[in-house]
């Protein structure tokens, strides 16, 4: 398997940007006759983390995703990092090219080292 990190290019100043989950969402409820004390913490998936980046980077995060599903798939990396995994090195180098030609120079795609 092969995981490399997406990146994109900042709406606002044009540097190479790439979400990453700095904690968890918190999410409870509000109840009208009572008190609910219950919250969940939880993530985002690496869609939902990438479609959060629409107007802050200079492409359509949809679209992104559109292009990838068919070559890897989309995750948030130890609750933190936005990657995408393929299942070897041929499907890395036609994603790569796939986004090279749809974004020119506006998603790059950095293999992330094997653990040791």
């Amino acid at each position: 398997m092969i995981r490399a990190r997406l990146w994109f290019r900042c709406a606002a100043v044009g540097d190479p940007v790439s979400p990453v989950q700095m904690a968890p969402a918190r999410i409870g409820w509000e109840a009208k006759k009572r008190v609910v004390g219950l919250t969940i913490d939880r993530g985002f998936s690496g869609d939902e983390l990438l479609r959060r980046m629409k107007g802050w980077i200079t492409v359509d995060p949809d679209l992104v995703i559109e292009t990838i599903k068919p070559h890897g798939r989309i995750k948030v990396l130890d609750d933190r990092l936005l990657v995408v995994e393929m299942e070897d090195r041929i499907a890395h180098e036609k994603l790569n090219a796939t986004l090279t030609e749809m974004f020119p120079g506006q998603v790059d795609l950095e293999p992330m080292s094997a653990p040791t």
